[in-house]
């Protein structure tokens, strides 16, 4: 796609802009204030990742029609479902922000909702923001780009097609969608806003990555002209935010050249783009503290864009952000004891829970995802194993009529007597289950191993007795009563 014809005009004023005169008056970031924002202006009807069209549509379309918000019409999904901008301010500075277009990575829509609530508030001590970014900047936002991804929780969009791989072809509706409105806006900013997985890690350390930034390369050779630059000035500023929440706990995402991508190719159009990826926060399984970071860091890149001042930061402060690194497991067992045909050894394992989608929730499926030395690994939650050994559990005798007849207290003792199983003789019509029990109706689990891929249920026992429980991949003290939400399904 050829680069915008703004492109020229925008690098002549960009340059005259770096005088004297343009830095005169510096935002200094308040996080305190921006983080007590966000707790006036969460939206209260959003509470979990799973949320659908549906929830957030008449959050949009209630704006429609007022005197804050622009609200339009972009086009459907390939299954009808409506795509939204909400635009705000009339300034001239145009920045576009995109949500969800990967129907799975809902946390920066959460965030747009508070936000769209921040910037129709008034008389709260912040009238001033919003007078700014209403006067020099002109944002156009689009949540949710794949609606019928989200609907069903996955990737893709109803094609089958990965949205942020077809900004080259245009093949979707969807992907048209934003190319057709990056053409009609021309915008000098954009945000490309993600979700990744939760098993990555600040290199060398156990911290997750809480939030990944990247400045796209707009070419295979990853140079830096000063459209890329200027990402990379915004992404820094962002850092330092950041590490006022998350200390060490941000890194870079991986910046190979991508020519289908959509950061790659506004980059290469001539809009200063940055990509923010949510990741993992140890006690935030439904991402409503990284939601908050998005509210705080968002709001925060546009106060700095509105001013100009994110060219205080220099661009080695960006390139200074470690790269992600991909070590981190939801359980880490380290020095496991174990035999097989009369040989005693021990291992190290790691463990994952897969999420899988249940109408707007979901359960977990637990897998053994490495056996061997993993000193180099971590775990969000870890135990050193030494002096402990792999145990496989036994099948409950009894046939419970439903789950109900089963407490979390009779749970925690049959583990304790090396139970991890129990059958029941009636399938409900609502299957998911928070007992740290395997429960199943009539096909009984495979018997455990320390083996790659298997599923990981069974104890860590001393003298013969269970000291530790892993069931469906959570790690349960058997000396205690378990604080943790088990997301667990009848089989």
């Amino acid at each position: 796609m050829k680069h915008f014809a703004y492109l020229i005009t925008f690098i002549l004023i960009s340059a005259a802009c770096q005088g004297v005169g343009q830095r005169q008056h510096m935002y200094t970031p308040d996080t305190a204030k921006l983080a007590k924002a966000f707790e006036t202006y969460r939206e209260p009807t959003i509470t979990h990742r799973r949320f659908k069209h549906a929830d957030i549509e008449p959050l949009i379309l209630k704006r429609k029609g007022g005197q804050v918000f622009e609200v339009t019409q972009l086009g459907v999904s390939v299954l009808k479902k409506p795509i939204y901008q909400v635009k705000y301010g009339a300034g001239p500075k145009k920045v576009m922000l995109w949500s969800q277009m990967h129907g799975n990575e809902p946390t920066a829509t959460m965030a747009l909702m508070d936000l769209f609530n921040f910037l129709e508030a008034e008389g709260d001590g912040m009238d001033s923001i919003r007078s700014l970014l209403k006067t020099a900047t002109s944002l156009y936002f689009i949540p949710m780009l794949n609606p019928d991804g989200a609907d069903v929780f996955t990737r893709r969009n109803a094609m089958d097609v990965d949205l942020n791989r077809d900004a080259r072809a245009g093949a979707t509706v969807e992907g048209r969608i934003l190319i057709n409105a990056a053409k009609a806006v021309q915008p000098r900013y954009g945000f490309n806003l993600h979700d990744m997985n939760i098993y990555y890690n600040v290199p060398g350390t156990p911290t997750p990555v809480t939030i990944a930034l990247l400045a796209p390369a707009y070419n295979a050779e990853r140079d830096i002209n000063q459209v890329r630059g200027d990402a990379m000035k915004i992404a820094a500023g962002i850092n330092r935010v950041l590490q006022d929440f998350v200390p060490g706990g941000v890194a870079k995402y991986d910046d190979t050249y991508t020519p289908r991508g959509f950061g790659d190719n506004f980059q290469s159009w001539g809009a200063s783009t940055v990509l923010i990826e949510s990741g993992g926060y140890k006690g935030d399984p439904e991402k409503q503290f990284i939601r908050k970071l998005n509210f705080i860091i968002i709001l925060n890149a546009l106060i700095e864009i509105a001013q100009e001042s994110y060219h205080q930061y220099d661009i080695d402060e960006y390139e200074a952000i470690p790269f992600s690194d991909s070590k981190l497991s939801d359980v880490l067992l380290r020095n496991v004891g174990a035999s097989r045909d009369s040989i005693s050894y021990k291992v190290d394992l790691s463990i994952n829970r897969d999420e899988q989608t249940e109408g707007s929730d979901y359960y977990v499926q637990s897998r053994i995802t490495d056996v061997g030395d993993l000193r180099e690994s971590y775990g969000y939650a870890e135990l050193d194993a030494d002096g402990y050994y792999f145990m496989a559990g036994k099948i409950h005798p009894n046939v419970f009529g439903s789950i109900e007849e089963v407490s979390l207290e009779q749970a925690m003792g049959y583990l304790r007597q090396g139970y991890y199983a129990v059958q029941v003789a009636r399938l409900p019509e609502q299957r998911l289950h928070g007992l740290p029990l395997v429960v199943f109706h009539q096909r009984s689990p495979v018997p455990a191993s320390p083996n790659l891929g298997r599923e990981a249920n069974f104890f860590l026992a001393r003298d013969g007795v269970p000291a530790y429980a892993i069931i469906n991949g959570y790690l349960i003290d058997l000396s205690v009563t378990p604080q943790v939400e088990f997301k667990n399904y009848i089989r």
